[in-house]
């Protein structure tokens, strides 16, 4: 029995200095050097890589790798759409500019049907009033509608006089101005009548008459005027 309780001390002493060698010899083993990769020296491994868990053997520690981020970034590219007041219905559906433009029109309409818009950008029943007008378009190619800002044509449309918006004239051949009114939405119906009316088959004898003070064939000089009087 006294052999047996001597032999288990003798192994439990030589367990103790087995586990005693194998720490000192852990300890003295010397560190790895630099190395150079690439011309970058790749850090060595040190003592704090290692975690030692419950007296167990060390465990390395491995770093997680690092990942870049990236940003996406989306370029929306928005197409400016037209303001309603610039959309057109067609090839019969014109803007006018200027006093010139608006003459030289009506000038080259010959005997078609001419109906002109007084607008303003800032109108909410010209707005209101502007598609179905533009479907009007669409369903007569024959007739000429002509649309006119009356803040970029402020003399002309006083001249004509325009006192309200949205307002329209008449216009075809020879007979000159037809009719003029103003409409809104609710009052669309006028523009059809009117349409019914003056949108004929017939022929026109003559040059085309001036528009109120506008003259379509141009202002004449005070000479000619002169010459006209004295012949008279």
């Amino acid at each position: 029995m006294a052999d047996v309780v001597k032999l288990s001390c003798n192994s439990q002493r030589f367990s103790y200095s087995l586990l005693t060698s194998l720490s000192s010899s852990l300890n003295s083993c010397p560190r790895p050097l630099p190395r150079y990769q690439g011309g970058q020296q790749k850090s060595a491994v040190s003592v704090s890589d290692f975690c030692s868990i419950g007296g167990g053997a060390p465990i390395a520690f491995r770093p997680r790798k690092q990942f870049g981020k990236f940003k996406v970034s989306a370029t929306v590219t928005e197409t400016e759409q037209p303001k309603w007041w610039e959309r057109s219905a067609g090839p019969n559906m014109i803007d006018i500019h200027s006093t010139q433009e608006f003459l030289s029109a009506l000038s080259e309409a010959g005997e078609r049907l001419v109906i002109v818009e007084f607008y303003g950008t800032w109108c909410a029943s010209c707005k209101a009033l502007f598609p179905k007008l533009c479907r009007t378009a669409q369903e007569h190619p024959e007739i000429l509608f002509l649309k006119v800002n009356f803040d970029e044509n402020k003399p002309m449309c006083k001249s004509l006089n325009v006192k309200v918006l949205p307002y329209f004239h008449f216009y075809r051949g020879a007979d000159g101005q037809l009719e003029s009114f103003s409409c809104s939405l609710a009052k669309f119906q006028k523009i059809k009548d009117a349409i019914a009316l003056h949108n004929t088959d017939r022929c026109s004898i003559g040059p085309p008459r001036g528009i109120g003070e506008l003259n379509l064939e141009g202002p004449t000089s005070s000479k000619e005027k002169l010459a006209e009087s004295s012949a008279t």
